[in-house]
């Protein structure tokens, strides 16, 4: 019998006991932690704009033809799409649970390609984005000015350029988003009725300022293609972008006959502000900059979260007296009291077993066996969980808590029976006793333990986002029992 061995070979069965707890103590550091496990779809996110076109223009011209060539792509669930009045287009394709999202990225990005040629130019000089879209936030940082010095453009346009780039570099990081975003641009506000006066329109506008605002190469000097005596080469380098108010109140709309011209100062105003009023950030009534932490689906929440402000620490050696970043809203509180409160309840289930199975054998000796029995069963479980690639999260240390109670009642079984053949037959030896009893009960665990999987293991094949929930938890459960039993054996 396969138990026999063990029995014969202590020492083989200390070996593997304590190998399984090393290689779960080495998963329980690897393991992502987090408040639920992954059950959102992987999400691919496409945006396009067509500046100035209505939210109906937009659904027909760009939406709409994109949709076309999407639909159908591998693994796709479904998708949703948003066109709205400002002229932008968001289309979000949903993926199947575990499906590849690197894969899925390119495969969307082949069709976008296909949708390209039909779309307006200036949707094509713009581009069309796709991007990989997280939902798991974990932080939410606000950077405010304490002495109200900067408004809510600086601060967006600050946190862009100094704090963004940075926190995308962590490890575990998946998207940091600038919530409320404002970029500095010139705004050029018109003046329709001087426009009409003149005979100008929004074209003769556009046509002027694309003309007088570009980058000119003028080629090099001296050459030696051209003339080889020359010893050295210079670059010619215009001034011809435009940078300041001044610079695009002077550009020239129109040349009249007369000699005379119609500037832009003619016909509008100049200010430097940001590229869009669509959205901003505030917090307290106080002009802020917020910039969204969102988690790979793999990542450690508590980790990400700590690496996340170490590097806001480091950062802010370089920021202004007056810049502060703080955490308004953190996720990671949450899940790192929720799992203290499990981590709490699961140390008090394992005491009152104890306790119980102390009460019930009347032997402290023989309650030796289940008190070392259910820690190698519990530890060795996160290297299970790890090798199907599940998460430390309420639903496994729930099941981990209602694993207590079943891993311990092979062991009572073991030890009642071996004390039961000690009473019967005092002239048996300790060893022999044990062999005794393993011989009486081994069939019988066999049999519990297949019910036991045969209960569970079907739930883990539930499909769909419920499915993902019940298979945590079924697992979990499944894999503390497998182990008992086979420290057992």
């Amino acid at each position: 019998m396969f138990s026999l061995f063990f029995i014969r070979r202590p020492i083989v069965a200390k070996v593997i006991s304590i190998f399984i707890v090393l290689v779960g103590m080495i998963a329980l550091t690897q393991l992502p932690i987090a408040q639920f496990p992954q059950i959102v779809p992987p999400t691919i996110q496409v945006n396009a704009n067509y500046t100035g076109g209505s939210a109906a223009v937009v659904e027909e011209s760009v939406t709409s033809p994109i949709e076309e060539q999407l639909n159908g792509v591998e693994g796709m669930i479904y998708m949703d799409s948003t066109s709205s009045s400002d002229g932008s287009s968001t289309i979000k394709v949903y993926f199947e649970l575990g499906y590849d999202l690197d894969i899925a990225a390119v495969d969307v990005q082949n069709r976008v390609a296909l949708a390209t040629p039909v779309l307006p130019d200036v949707v094509k000089q713009k581009g069309v984005s796709t991007k990989k879209v997280s939902s798991s936030m974990v932080q939410l940082l606000t950077i405010t000015s304490s002495d109200s010095t900067h408004d809510s453009l600086f601060l967006s346009n600050f946190a862009s350029l100094n704090i963004m780039e940075e926190l995308k570099r962590i490890d575990g990081v998946g998207d940091v988003r600038n919530m409320g975003e404002r970029k500095y641009a010139m705004r050029i506000w018109l003046n329709p009725n001087k426009l009409s006066s003149l005979g100008l329109t929004i074209k003769d506008v556009n046509q002027a300022i694309k003309e007088q605002n570009l980058q000119i190469a003028l080629g090099t000097i001296g050459d030696t293609g051209v003339a080889t005596q020359n010893n050295f080469q210079y670059s010619l380098v215009s001034k011809t972008r435009l940078n300041s108010n001044k610079d695009f109140e002077n550009i020239v709309i129109r040349e009249n006959e007369d000699g005379s011209k119609v500037r832009v100062k003619d016909i509008a105003r100049v200010e430097l502000g940001a590229e869009n009023y669509i959205w901003s950030a505030t917090l307290n009534n106080q002009d802020t900059a917020l910039l969204a932490i969102y988690q790979l689906p793999d990542a450690n929440a508590l980790d990400v979260a700590q690496k996340v402000q170490a590097k806001v620490q480091e950062l802010k050696k370089r920021f202004p007296k007056e810049i502060t970043v703080t955490p308004t809203y953190d996720t990671t509180i949450f899940v790192e009291v929720s799992i203290k409160e499990v981590i709490i309840t699961l140390i008090e289930a394992l005491l009152l077993v104890l306790l119980v199975v102390y009460v019930f054998l009347q032997s402290g000796r023989a309650t030796i066996i289940p008190a070392v029995a259910i820690p190698v069963s519990l530890i060795g479980t996160f290297a299970l969980l790890m090798l199907v690639g599940f998460s430390i999260n309420t639903l496994t240390l729930f099941g981990l808590i209602l694993a207590i109670g079943i891993v311990v009642d092979d062991a009572i079984l073991v030890v009642e029976n071996v004390e039961s053949n000690l009473e019967k037959n005092p002239d048996l030896t300790l060893k022999e006793a044990t062999e005794t009893a393993m011989k009486e009960i081994f069939a019988p665990v066999i049999s519990t333990t297949l019910v036991l999987l045969a209960v569970f293991v079907p739930v883990t094949f539930i499909p769909g986002i419920s499915g993902a929930l019940y298979q945590q938890f079924a697992m979990t459960i499944a894999f503390a029992p497998y182990l008992s039993r086979l420290l057992l054996r």
